[in-house]
C-alpha cells in the first residue's frame, strides 16, 4: 500500500500542475479531485463550477450540500478522501453557456480518468451524476444508449450494488425532483443505507 500512496500522491500533484486547456478556459486552469487508494466510493459528476474554482473543495456549493444529504453524511466524511474519491468528468471551471455552464472539457477523462480508476482498487460504489458521467460510463457500454438522464436514473437497480447513475444536484433541477418523487422515495434511502454500509 505504501508505493500506491506515494504513487497516488504523485498523480494528484500531477492533476493539479495540469495545464493542458490553460489558455481555453476563462478562469483558467485550477484541476479539482480527491483521491486515495483506501476510498470505497467514487463520484464522478461534471466540472466545477465557479465557486468549486474559487475555493478548490469539490462539490463546495448548493449542489453539494444536496448531495451530502442524498448520502446522509458531513463534510468531514465528505472530505476524507480515504473514504470518498472524487474525480469530474472535467477537472476544471469551463465556462458560461446559454444556460448554464459549458460542458466538461473533452480533454480530462481521456488524459487522466484511467490513471485515476488505477490509484483506486478498493471502489465498491460509482455514483454517476448527470449525463457527461452517465454517457461516457453507461451508455459507451450499450447496444441501445438510453434516451435520456432520466430513463437512466429510473433503471438505477440495472447499475447496483456497484454503480448508480444520479441526476446533478444542482437548485437548478428544482422541477425535476418534484416532477420524479420516486427518486426521493426510493433511490435516497439506497444510497443512504449502502454509504452507510460502506462506512461502518
Amino acid at each position: 500500500m505504501g508505493k500506491l500512496i506515494a504513487t497516488h500522491q504523485h498523480l494528484l500533484d500531477e492533476i493539479k500542475a495540469c495545464r493542458h486547456c490553460h489558455d481555453d478556459l476563462p478562469l483558467g486552469a485550477n484541476p479539482v479531485v480527491q483521491l486515495h487508494p483506501a476510498a470505497k466510493l467514487l463520484i464522478i459528476g461534471q466540472a466545477p463550477g465557479t465557486k468549486v474554482h474559487a475555493s478548490g473543495i469539490p462539490w463546495d456549493d448548493p449542489s453539494g450540500e444536496r448531495l451530502r444529504a442524498w448520502l446522509g453524511i458531513g463534510k468531514s466524511d465528505f472530505y476524507d478522501a480515504e473514504k470518498i474519491a472524487i474525480m469530474p468528468m472535467g477537472f476544471c471551471y469551463p465556462g458560461k453557456g446559454t444556460s448554464g455552464d459549458l460542458p466538461p472539457r473533452k480533454e480530462c477523462a481521456p488524459l487522466w480518468h484511467s490513471r485515476v480508476l488505477q490509484q483506486l482498487p478498493n471502489i465498491e460504489l460509482t455514483l454517476l451524476i448527470g449525463q457527461y458521467a452517465q454517457k461516457h460510463y453507461i451508455d459507451v457500454n450499450l447496444d441501445r444508449p438510453f434516451r435520456t438522464l432520466t430513463e437512466r436514473v429510473q433503471a438505477w437497480h440495472s447499475f447496483t450494488p456497484d454503480r448508480l447513475p444520479l441526476p446533478h444536484p444542482s437548485p437548478r433541477n428544482r422541477r425535476w425532483f418534484v416532477q420524479q418523487p420516486w427518486f426521493e422515495q426510493e433511490v435516497v434511502p439506497w444510497l443512504q443505507e449502502r454509504t452507510k454500509q460502506l462506512f461502518s
